[in-house]
């Protein structure tokens, strides 16, 4: 499968050849651009949007996403208790809004959330029956059709116990599908088969060891975002409650449990709380911070992104919303005609941004 892996990555590096470099910051462009803004709230009033995925090219058409398309998933219901939203909604390209799914109630979407070009669309939940970790539940991968409706829920006690985020390769029939689990400080690998339209998947636990809590504010706290090298087949971690990144050697291959992996960045002055996490076509690696821990003391480093390098060296940082903490979450990247689109969400206000680099 590593075949597949590095050509798609080369692909995806030639894409942008010439317009990004290595020592390029993506914060420092996206800080010089104006952002479509386009709000995230569906008709039934969820907000807090957590999960960002864009719709890949070769995404089959016949439903209602085509490439370019940008999905969000709601973490909480219209009365703002966390882990009961149900939607995910589709940004188009001029900021207009549509739903593309909405599930039973109480679900509680997370930052789990990616789409496979052989027409599936993956989201994790993480559900509560209040609004507090008192009545959090174990959760769930849903697998959805291009047309948002439910083909398979993933479960395991042992495997899927509060999927919070994923990163995904995608090779038409074949994909492979990283799960953070908040519940239980681990990463699953699913190796992923979509052979004549049939999604099937085989689970391994290949981290764990990360710190794992309930949050009054935050509601759970643990291993969150996830990036992973093509060329290298490691894996980073964004480990919230540790306050660090992890790198997890041969995450490809691999059928064991490495543990936690090698700490890779640690920052107490740039994270606070490490969230998302994506790597960049210029090699680095972006986290937002959820300020839930390490948080600045004079409210002022709130909603960040904190741009660093692979081997751990800081390179810029930019406020999703410099109003109020708690605002960054999800983010993606898409290689689109040549140019890099970037797309935050900022759940203080219930927006996604997104900035065209050209």
């Amino acid at each position: 499968m590593i075949k597949y892996t590095v050509l798609s990555a080369v692909l995806f590096a030639a894409s942008f050849s010439g317009t990004l470099l290595a020592d390029d910051s993506i914060l420092s462009k996206v800080a010089a651009a104006t952002p479509l803004v386009a709000n995230t709230v569906p008709g039934n009033g969820d907000e807090n949007p957590y999960g960002v995925a864009f719709v890949p090219q070769g995404f089959p058409g016949g439903g209602s996403l085509h490439p370019g398309d940008i999905l969000v998933s709601n973490f909480n219901n219209g009365s703002n208790l966390q882990g009961t939203g149900t939607t995910i909604v589709s940004i188009h390209p001029n900021g207009s809004q549509s739903l593309f799914f909405a599930g039973s109630p109480g679900l509680g979407l997370t930052t789990a959330l990616g789409i496979l070009r052989a027409g599936f669309v993956l989201v994790g939940n993480v559900p509560t029956k209040d609004g507090t970790f008192d009545t959090i539940q174990q959760g769930s991968l849903l697998v959805l059709d291009k047309n948002g409706r439910i083909v398979d829920t993933l479960t395991s006690s042992t495997l899927l116990d509060g999927p919070w985020d994923l990163t995904l390769i995608d090779e038409d029939l074949f994909a492979q599908v990283f799960v953070s689990n908040v519940l239980d400080g681990t990463v699953t690998r699913l190796d992923v088969t979509t052979f004549g339209g049939h999604f099937q998947a085989r689970m391994t636990r290949i981290a764990s060891g990360y710190s794992h809590r309930g949050d009054p504010a935050a509601l759970a706290v643990g291993p969150t975002g996830l990036a992973l090298d093509p060329f290298t087949g490691t894996l980073y971690v964004a480990s919230t409650e540790d306050n660090a990144i992890y790198a997890l050697r041969d995450a490809i291959f691999t059928s064991h449990d490495q543990g936690r992996g090698a700490v890779t960045y640690t920052d107490n002055a740039h994270l606070r709380g490490p969230l998302a996490l994506a790597l960049a076509p210029n090699g680095h690696l972006i986290t937002t911070n959820g300020d839930a821990i390490n948080a600045d003391p004079n409210n002022v480093q709130v909603s960040e992104m904190v741009e660093f390098t692979p081997e751990g060296h800081f390179v810029a940082e930019l406020p999703v919303d410099p109003t109020a903490p708690g605002g960054a979450f999800g983010l993606a990247f898409q290689i689109e005609a040549g140019r890099l689109v970037f797309a935050a969400v900022d759940d203080v206000t219930n927006d996604l941004k997104v900035w065209s680099l050209h």
